[in-house]
């Protein structure tokens, strides 16, 4: 296609993984599989702490929320993907990507604060554990929380508004399966310096930044396990941070994988697979990595189930 601007733009074209079309039915089982098993996964992880008082704890209060975001998180992205492939095609409204990426960084960014929180509340219940009640009461939980999704909107609005004063070029086609932030900046044919200033910014202060108060709060909690006198007592101290540190070393590995095979090739095929990594495969495997190593959330689990089918059958008698 010809270079031109365009400034009146309507929809533009996701190129997704492949432009073969006998791929398309399997790429689709494929996408729907893990998407189903995504939503499924983290729901029960919200019903196992909301059914179990004992899990109304700042911990779990975090991880429900971290359930509900990632869920949010991939609804983002794969639906649209999944009906583009099932109706035959590429195209996406300009309303619909802008929509679409004001969401994906809303909840990418409360992922990253999430974990962030989680680093912390795991430092204090380690670190100070005689003051962990105090220090982390369920105002202070409230607030970590709420401050986490203000930030994530504003800054995804800010982004947002700095994209809507682009304006765009004739050649439409988004080498994604999704209207990602720095794929939408790169169609631009007006000035985006702001833009990247603004994006570069952005992954220095919450990218970094979160990095460093996650790994500030786990040095500090190694520390104090290693302090302890008692094997067990160590065992035990590193077995609770064990599932958050998982989730925290899968998310940024993959994060920096996608960044890494970005800046190494320009195929817009593989880019769009290595972001599947922290798009679905991460949210997809934070059920498991919690359910597999915590007796806490199967017990949960197993109750909550062993309830519904309880009322399942008094309903027939």
């Amino acid at each position: 296609m010809n270079q031109g601007n365009d400034t009146g733009i309507s929809e533009f074209l996701l190129m997704g993984f492949s432009d073969e079309q006998e791929l398309q039915p399997l790429i689709f089982v494929f996408f729907l599989s893990m998407y189903l098993i995504t939503v499924f996964g983290n729901l029960l992880i919200i019903l196992g702490v909301s059914s179990d008082s004992h899990l109304h704890t700042p911990m779990y209060f975090f991880l429900s929320n971290l359930s509900f975001v990632d869920i949010c998180f991939t609804s983002t992205t794969i639906p649209k993907m999944l009906w583009n492939i099932q109706t035959h095609s590429k195209v996406i409204t300009y309303e619909e990507c802008i929509i679409q990426m004001y969401f994906f960084v809303i909840f990418a960014v409360l992922d990253i604060f999430l974990l962030t929180v989680m680093a912390y509340d795991r430092f204090v219940a380690i670190c100070h554990p005689l003051l962990y009640t105090v220090i982390m009461n369920p105002r202070l939980c409230v607030l970590l929380v709420l401050a986490s999704w203000i930030m994530s909107l504003l800054h995804s609005f800010l982004q947002s508004l700095m994209v809507l004063r682009l304006s765009f070029c004739t050649d439409l086609q988004i080498p994604h399966f999704f209207c990602e932030l720095n794929q939408m900046v790169q169609l631009a044919c007006s000035d985006t310096f702001l833009n990247n200033m603004m994006m570069c910014f952005a992954a220095v202060l919450l990218g970094v930044g979160s990095l460093t108060g996650i790994i500030y709060s786990y040095s500090k909690i190694v520390s104090s396990i290693y302090g302890l006198s008692s094997a067990y007592g160590r065992y035990k101290a590193f077995s609770t941070c064990a599932s958050h540190l998982s989730i925290v070393s899968l998310f940024y590995c993959t994060s920096l994988g996608v960044y890494l095979n970005s800046a190494a090739t320009r195929s817009s095929h593989s880019n769009a697979e290595a972001s599947v990594m922290y798009t679905l495969v991460t949210p997809m495997l934070n059920p498991f990595i919690y359910s597999l190593r915590n007796k806490d959330i199967k017990r949960a689990l197993k109750m909550f189930f062993g309830m519904m089918s309880i009322k399942r059958c008094l309903s027939f008698l």
